[in-house]
Order: C-alpha cells, then sequence, then structure tokens
C-alpha cells in the first residue's frame, strides 16, 4: 500500500509535539471552586458525571454535563466551579484523596460531579504560529470517541508501563485531532479548521502542506482549489486570516524548524525540503525571520529545551 501524504490537521497537530503534563479525576460534591492563573498549557476535560461551570479568561461561561468534551489549546488562566459558585472566600484548593484523584467542595457533601481533567504542552518551535490555525475552544457532547480516550490518556498516565511516553503522545496526537474534526462546523472562527471545511480551499491546504518542496504561486494554488485567482485569494484570506503566501511562508519556515531541532540534515538539505533554490536563500530567509543563522538558532532552542526539561 502506497503511504498516505499527511493531510494539513495531522501535519499541525505532529509539528505542535504534544506532550502530557497533568491527568486527573476531579469528584465534587456541594458548592465548589478550582482555580489556576498564569498557565501555558492545553486544557482538556471530559464530564462523566454531573455538572460543572467552565469561566476561561476572555470568553462567555460554559455550563458543561456529563458526556460533554471540552479543549483549550492556548489557556494562561481558568476558573471551574459548580453549578451555583461558592461564596466569596470559600476555600478552593482541592483534596487529594487517591492517586490522581481530587476532591473539592465539602468533605461531608454527597458526590454530584465527576470529571476527568488534563493539561499538555507543545513542544514545537513554533507554537504560537500553529495554535493561531486552532480554535480557541472546541467544547463538543456526546462524542463517545472522544469519552473513551481521556480515560485511556488518564490510565496511561497512572501506570508505569513500557514505552509509556510513546503511547502517551500518540493518545495526545489522537485526541487532538479527534477533538479539532468534531468540532461544530459552524460560524467557525478564521483558521485551519475553517480553510479544510472549504471543498475548494481544502484542495489548496492540502498542496501548501503536502509539496513544501515545490515552487507555488497563488495562480497555481487558485487553480488547485478551481477559482479564479482573485476569488481564491480573497477567499483563503477571509478563511485562513492571513494572505496564500503568507501562510505558504509561515508553514514552510515552522517546518525548517522542526528539521532543523532533530539535527540529521544540512542547511542544503532542508532548503530543498522547504522550497528554496540553495542554502544561501535558506539561511538568508531564516535570518531575515529569526535575526541568527539556523545552526546558531538550533543550538541554543536545544539547550533552552534541555534546560526547561532538567
Amino acid at each position: 500500500m502506497p503511504e498516505l501524504a499527511p493531510d494539513p490537521l495531522s501535519s499541525v497537530v505532529a509539528l505542535l509535539k504534544p506532550r502530557p503534563e497533568i491527568s486527573k479525576m476531579i469528584v465534587a460534591g456541594g458548592r465548589w471552586q478550582v482555580e489556576r492563573t498564569d498557565m501555558v498549557s492545553t486544557f482538556y476535560a471530559a464530564i462523566v458525571e454531573g455538572r460543572a461551570r467552565l469561566v476561561v479568561k476572555g470568553r462567555q461561561p460554559v455550563m458543561l454535563e456529563a458526556g460533554d468534551f471540552i479543549m483549550v489549546p492556548a489557556l494562561d488562566s481558568f476558573t471551574m466551579t459548580s453549578e451555583v459558585p461558592p461564596q466569596p472566600g470559600a476555600a478552593r484548593l482541592p483534596l487529594e484523596t487517591g492517586p490522581g484523584i481530587f476532591r473539592l467542595g465539602p468533605a461531608d457533601s454527597p458526590v454530584e460531579m465527576r470529571a476527568l481533567v488534563g493539561h499538555c504542552r507543545f513542544d514545537a518551535p513554533d507554537r504560537a504560529l500553529l495554535i493561531s490555525l486552532l480554535p480557541q475552544m472546541i467544547h463538543v457532547s456526546g462524542h463517545d470517541r472522544l469519552s473513551a480516550l481521556v480515560p485511556m490518556i488518564h490510565d496511561e498516565t497512572r501506570a508505569d508501563r513500557a514505552a509509556r511516553a510513546m503511547i502517551l503522545e500518540r493518545l495526545l496526537e489522537v485526541l487532538m485531532i479527534e477533538a479539532l474534526r468534531s468540532s461544530p462546523g459552524h460560524e467557525r472562527p478564521p483558521g485551519l479548521l475553517r480553510g479544510l471545511s472549504d471543498p475548494g480551499l481544502a484542495a489548496a491546504l492540502h498542496r501548501i502542506h503536502h509539496a513544501t518542496d515545490s515552487a507555488l504561486t497563488v495562480t497555481a494554488l487558485a487553480r488547485e482549489a478551481g477559482m479564479s485567482r482573485s476569488a481564491f485569494f480573497d477567499r483563503f484570506r477571509s478563511a485562513l486570516g492571513c494572505a496564500p503566501m503568507e501562510y505558504v511562508r509561515a508553514w514552510r519556515m515552522a517546518v525548517a524548524r522542526d528539521l532543523l531541532l532533530r539535527g540529521h540534515l544540512t542547511n542544503a538539505e532542508i532548503a530543498h525540503r522547504v522550497g528554496y533554490g540553495s542554502a544561501s536563500a535558506f539561511t538568508l530567509a531564516f535570518l531575515r525571520q529569526e535575526g541568527i543563522a539556523p545552526g546558531l538558532w538550533a543550538q541554543r532552542h536545544t539547550e533552552g529545551q534541555r534546560l526547561r526539561n532538567v
């Protein structure tokens, strides 16, 4: 069977490199509240039983019910409470009652809500660029596949099995892809999912993501989309939030940074893979964007990542 070309959604998620941070079961009763601030992570939760109110900075409150799944790709702060929040000044810290199990609310209140909650980070150097292509929040109800994936991640996090890290990374990739492609199609904000929901733009996006080593023009992409050049340009910018060649350059540079960090290709080989005619042309473009040469950038980024993981 021939190898399938990566589609835009899977290639973005793969380049993001999701890595697990926290996975826990939350049980709660009575009036309760948990609040986190100054975070830099992706948040997801599956409500197993009961209801919970989620407030994410800059967005309207969301009431979550049993069977709901929610994901926020870029989260800096949130508050999660019972349907009726507690009075100001009430205790907010969860009590760990077992490995990976946290209790919220008065200890003598019956359990009314259960949720599996997780946080992950993205190791991609182009995290901000890639996240900008995704919805700010995904809220899905009654999705069996998502409801099955979250407990698998929680179980794998708690266990000490062989290849645990690899399994968790793959499960997180599947969870993200499943959540993204299951998000409601109507009124999607500008970004990759909105572009992929348009058949013509989807064809152009597949071309952009698959043919990183080929010369591309707006005219060629418009032909791929079956549109006139002007109609394609306007529709692409409306759906993706940027001009077509701006997207092409940003995506190719994101691929180049990923290849640089792998460390097994020369600048000339990377230049060829991302559509530059020579190593010098690639280096010049990289210098314009980053202010330093590709090799020095990779050295500094690798060292910084090593220090963060110590």
